[in-house]
């Protein structure tokens, strides 16, 4: 009964530092995934005809939702919007900062985050009776319209512009870098999946 007892205990015990184990390298993980989109936060490029500018946090992003899944992704853009309302320097540099910068003209985009790692994260998997590249792209199609449908419908209210101003701000001359961004996050889990594979 007593070595019943003890075996239980040390599977237990087994059981928990493993769960503990799980719940660290999820929590690192999560964290690095943060820190990448701040990094390409800081690659940015203002436009003069607009408040949004240039950056390639749309596709570090995808990439989080891609690479992560859907509940990881999601919690990691969450930590993300997090450390950023904290005042951390992880938003794109040329905002104000903290709530301030989730409040402007670029919030809807930023609170777009999680949903859009979350639908690129859970739309991969559901398409891989595709080739990888053309599921990833399918993916990250979907996940950008949520991205620029949020970030133009905080625009318009901040702003009060008509409809076709805010297309021409918000929208419209970020296709072409969005469709090249898509193409590179969809190469990289591409390239990824495969070496995975072998």
């Amino acid at each position: 009964m007593v070595k019943e007892s003890t075996a239980t205990l040390a599977e237990a015990s087994a059981v928990a530092q493993s769960g503990s184990s799980m719940w660290l390298r999820r929590a690192g993980i999560a964290l690095l995934g943060s820190l990448a989109v701040a990094v390409a936060a800081h690659v940015t490029v203002p436009l003069p005809w607009t408040p949004i500018p240039f950056t390639l946090q749309p596709m570090a992003v995808l990439l989080v939702g891609l690479l992560l899944g859907p509940s990881l992704g999601f919690a990691t853009m969450v930590l993300y919007l997090a450390e950023g309302a904290m005042g951390l320097p992880v938003f794109q540099p040329h905002g104000p900062g903290g709530l301030l910068q989730l409040a402007g003209p670029t919030g809807g985009f930023l609170w777009s985050y999680p949903l859009v790692a979350m639908i690129a994260g859970a739309l991969y998997p559901a398409l891989r009776s595709r080739p990888p590249f053309i599921a990833a792209m399918y993916a990250c199609f979907a996940a950008i319209v949520v991205l620029f449908t949020a970030g133009a419908a905080q625009l318009a209210v901040l702003t009060h512009a008509s409809a076709q101003v805010v297309l021409a701000s918000a929208v419209g001359p970020f296709l072409p870098g969005e469709l090249i961004k898509i193409m590179a996050a969809s190469g990289i889990v591409a390239a990824w999946s495969t070496r995975v594979r072998q």
